[in-house]
């Protein structure tokens, strides 16, 4: 069996942040339209609380994606050379089931969770909206600048992070990267200060963002929580916003900033509105007024993920050169396209 490999340093250029963003909204569209299995992620917390071992499998119709995204999570890790999230996603052909290819699985999660950030900002940030706010100044920071630059006129992107060395190097690399204005301010509220669009990316347990902050017609993306126990928003804020989620159940088991605004008492389970694919389907209403604060709740949904990996499979067998691994014990080789593509037909095909 040849399995074809993705490196982390292979996956930039196989999953562009533009593609991915189109990618990413036809695979919500699929959800909302019933076309998707997605069980809830299974977890193993480690005894001392320092990580977890979570597993994430699914299967998507548009594109064909069938797989499994395993990873650990260790937010001990940040600020140093080793990422919080590391591990795998392991793509199968949903025609025969032979595994098709295997990839890094940290790249996947930081471009594709932008992106999904990028299509809830599409569909429900003001269309004039300029003034980017980012809270956390780790992977996800990065490519939420790329990802909001791809989808609205941003002018201006204020940083806050608890280290603000870390945020004064964000917004050198940041600026130098992309041509805009980066600013590292001392704290969150001088962040949102006047902002358009708000994107929350830390490991935080207790709030960072609170709702009397928030500029009316702003537009929240919080991303960094995918737990229970876990939020970035206080109660205030989630309540302020018009909900949005990328998977309601996914939403009503996970998302920590939710949930606890709900025990609260702020909100009940009738303040999501709905899924993000549901706007793109045609069945849900986005923005209502220019003043409307509204707001998508991440927790990362493993179609996301798949459907990624299914674009980085198809970009990579079209260009060849790729490292394939024969699990029947030869060694991992460089294959040009006329080598590779005879062992490794498109996803579907079998």
């Amino acid at each position: 069996m040849n399995v074809l490999m993705i490196t982390q340093s292979e996956m930039p250029a196989l999953l562009p942040m533009r593609e991915c963003i189109d990618v990413v909204a036809r695979v919500l569209e699929t959800v909302a339209r019933g076309e998707a299995v997605l069980p809830l992620r299974q977890q193993v917390v480690l005894p001392d609380g320092s990580g977890r071992l979570v597993q994430m499998p699914a299967f998507a119709a548009s594109p064909p994606a069938l797989g499994v995204k395993v990873i650990t999570v260790f937010p001990g890790n940040e600020g140093t050379d080793v990422d919080s999230h590391q591990g795998a996603v392991l793509l199968f052909d949903p025609a025969d089931g032979r595994l098709l290819a295997v990839m890094d699985a940290s790249s996947i999660t930081a471009i594709r969770t932008a992106a999904a950030s990028a299509v809830a900002t599409r569909l429900l940030a003001r269309e004039d909206a300029a003034e980017l706010a980012i809270l956390g100044s780790g992977v996800q920071a990065r490519t939420h600048v790329e990802a909001m630059l791809c989808v609205r006129p941003i002018r201006r992107v204020r940083v806050w992070s608890r280290t603000p060395a870390h945020a004064r190097a964000f917004a050198r690399e940041a600026e130098a990267r992309h041509g805009v204005s980066v600013e590292p301010v001392s704290g969150a509220r001088d962040a949102v200060a006047g902002a358009d669009v708000v994107c929350t990316v830390t490991s935080a347990r207790e709030p960072i963002l609170r709702g009397e902050w928030v500029p009316p017609g702003a537009h929240v993306n919080a991303v960094g929580s995918s737990t229970r126990d876990h939020r970035e928003l206080d109660a205030e804020a989630v309540r302020r916003s018009r909900l949005y989620v990328d998977r309601r159940e996914s939403a009503l088991a996970e998302a920590g900033d939710f949930l606890l605004a709900r025990a609260e008492g702020a909100v009940d389970d009738g303040h999501i509105v709905g899924e993000i694919g549901d706007i793109i389907a045609g069945g849900l209403e986005g923005r209502r007024s220019a003043g409307e604060i509204t707001l998508f709740k991440s927790v990362g949904i493993a179609v996301e993920d798949l459907a990624a990996a299914h674009h980085v499979y198809e970009s990579a067998i079209a260009g060849g050169g790729v490292t394939v691994l024969d699990l029947g014990g030869s060694r991992g080789r460089e294959a040009g396209p006329s080598a590779t593509a005879p062992r490794l037909p498109p996803v579907g095909s079998g």
